[in-house]
């Protein structure tokens, strides 16, 4: 975008994010190539319609030359003509023009001299004909199709240039582990053998890397949420992260953010958008730009994953056993167990949920595997890789080692299990470790 236009746009941000309509653009901002799918769908997940319209404004900055006089077209086809004469009258009247194709330039391929097998000592004695790489010119050349790339700011992929979180309180902060076991008959669910040697190792785990920790054994639903309420009531002040462990049965519900939700042993779930609400910035303001974690050994419905073929370099041996049981749920018909009444200090919200991470156990939809002997594949993994690289990697590096691991195990030599994570931390977290 022109930078004319930029400062149009910058000089009525306030009115575009207190008026702006987002659902009404996305449709003619898509269809004209402004924005791509996953932005419209970054725009539509960032929250209140404030929000998105931020989301919107900021993005269409890095957007081609033709992104404003296209914006202004959709303003006026979606009926919001008073934002379009406001940034037209700051702005002098723009023609478009098609886009015009271009034909892609390819690099010109030499083939190497191909030998059949019999050849192969032969060559190794032979010399082989070795053809220069052709290496780019030191120059530039513009294309117009780089209008359409989002600008990549200097330095931003370099992991050293990202700042990291203040980790270096003493001790870190607290960790809230809920461990359901024993679940009641009525509730029909089974009850989860294996979870205590999960729960003694996250326990051992956490206190090594200098939390608070305390573990909460059997809760109903609304004692976990009394526990999430009181951790949410402490002064976080003088640490500098708060982690929530759920070891419990899990169901598919509906959601807006984080998808799943975990069983007290009454057989009542909370949902995990819940879950975090309650240490969001808005219901605990003493952990605002800290990081807030969440690790969930649950399932995300009642799906079982039989993977799909790979090369052989790709497979290693897998740890499921006969023992193997999952914590699923089918889905459950509602996506609101948090009540109004009798928690009005953690009523769901939509606030942008930033230094907020959540670490699934398993695919939304899916089962997670536990064996009865020696825990969940998660935690029994998660553990070993805190221990061996928690010393020099960040938290995000490590969870992908704990999502390559899990990965490899297979259930009844058959079923799979993937873990994965919704990141909104926005810079890098190394925990602290004995010296």
């Amino acid at each position: 975008m022109e930078e004319k236009h930029k400062k149009i746009l910058q000089r009525n941000r306030t009115n575009l994010v207190r008026d702006l309509d987002p659902s009404k653009l996305c449709d003619g901002l898509l269809e004209k190539g402004v924005f791509t799918q996953d932005m419209i769908d970054e725009i539509k997940s960032s929250g209140t319609r404030r929000d998105q319209a931020r989301q919107l404004v900021r993005d269409l900055e890095t957007r081609g030359s033709r992104a404003f006089p296209l914006f202004l077209q959709c303003l006026r086809e979606t009926g919001q003509h008073s934002l379009a004469e406001i940034l037209q009258n700051g702005a002098p009247t723009a023609q478009l023009q098609p886009a015009t194709p271009t034909q892609p330039v390819r690099p010109v391929v030499q083939p190497l001299p191909v030998s059949s097998p019999m050849d192969v000592d032969k060559q190794s004695k032979d010399a082989v004909p070795v053809y220069p790489l052709q290496r780019p010119s030191t120059t530039p050349t513009p294309s117009p199709e780089k209008e359409n790339i989002r600008p990549r700011a200097q330095g931003r992929t370099r992991r050293d240039s990202i700042q990291s979180y203040k980790m270096d309180a003493m001790p870190c902060g607290h960790c809230l582990i809920i461990n359901n076991v024993d679940f009641d008959p009525q509730s029909e669910l089974s009850n989860r053998k294996g979870s205590n040697i999960d729960c003694d190792k996250l326990e051992r785990r956490f206190q090594a890397l200098n939390f608070i920790v305390e573990v909460k054994t059997n809760l109903k639903q609304r004692q976990i949420k009394h526990e999430l309420s009181a951790l949410s009531k402490k002064d976080h002040s003088q640490y500098d992260c708060c982690v929530v462990i759920m070891l419990s049965h899990g169901t598919d519900v509906r959601h807006n953010r984080f998808p799943g939700a975990v069983y007290g042993v009454d057989g009542q779930h909370v949902p995990v958008q819940n879950i975090t609400n309650y240490l969001n910035g808005q219901h605990c303001p003493s952990l605002q730009g800290k990081p807030k974690l969440f690790f969930i050994q649950a399932c995300g419905g009642g799906e079982r994953d039989t993977g799909f073929e790979v090369s052989p370099d790709e497979v290693e041996p897998s740890i499921g056993g006969a023992d193997d049981q999952t914590d699923a749920i089918p889905m459950s018909s509602s996506s609101d167990s948090l009540s109004m009444s009798d928690e009005p200090d953690a009523r769901v919200t939509l606030p942008t949920p930033s230094d907020i991470l959540v670490s699934y156990s398993t695919f939304p939809g899916y089962v997670s595997w536990r064996d009865t002997q020696s825990g969940s594949w998660y935690v029994e993994t998660m553990d070993r890789v805190l221990e061996e690289n928690a010393a020099t990697e960040d938290l995000v590096r490590m969870l992908m080692m704990v999502n390559q691991e899990v990965s490899q195990n297979s259930a009844k030599g058959l079923y799979k299990q993937m873990p994965g994570s919704f990141n909104f931390l926005r810079k890098l977290l190394y925990f602290q470790t004995q010296k």
